[in-house]
């Protein structure tokens, strides 16, 4: 689970922003985040981490913080920075919508009944949005019924799919 090659393209770059959106912080402070909020399945090694922070400070989208403990080097991001991260999360937003879209087009139009599309797009929408609040969520036991709810509908999409077979 720790292979970069599973971690899509700019998702590194985006999480880091957002990061130094909250606060400044070291390289190691954002690893050490992005390892606890998956609950250590994954943690970007330093060859990844610093190399993206030379890189986004050389495009003027972080610069060094004040320093306020000898020997931590804290990034935050310039004016630059936080156009180019709403930039992104717009983009991403629309994303997600066209995915919603997408999910109403695969699912929608093969479903016989006329609120079909209607079904699909929201089922997609709640999916997108539980994503983003796993991603924040704290409390075990949200996570926990989040995982029981997600075993159940599994379970029943693979009935579904098991009746629709014959």
């Amino acid at each position: 689970m720790h292979h970069a090659a599973m971690v899509p393209k700019g998702f590194l770059r985006y999480q880091l922003l957002k990061k130094l959106k909250e606060k400044p912080m070291s390289g190691s402070e954002i690893m050490s985040d992005l390892e606890s909020e998956t609950k250590g399945y994954w943690r970007p090694s330093p060859g990844s981490i610093y190399p993206l922070l030379a890189w986004l400070q050389d495009q003027s989208l972080i610069k060094e913080a004040e320093q306020t403990e000898p020997g931590i080097r804290r990034y935050t991001l310039t004016e630059e920075g936080k156009t180019f991260l709403e930039s992104e999360t717009k983009s991403r937003d629309e994303i997600g919508k066209h995915m919603e879209n997408l999910g109403t087009m695969w699912y929608g139009r093969r479903l016989e009944h006329g609120s079909g599309g209607r079904v699909a797009r929201e089922f997609f929408q709640a999916s997108r949005e539980l994503h983003h609040e796993l991603n924040s969520a704290q409390s075990k036991e949200a996570l926990d019924q989040a995982k029981k709810s997600l075993e159940e509908v599994t379970k029943q999409v693979q009935e579904i799919t098991r009746k629709l077979r014959g």
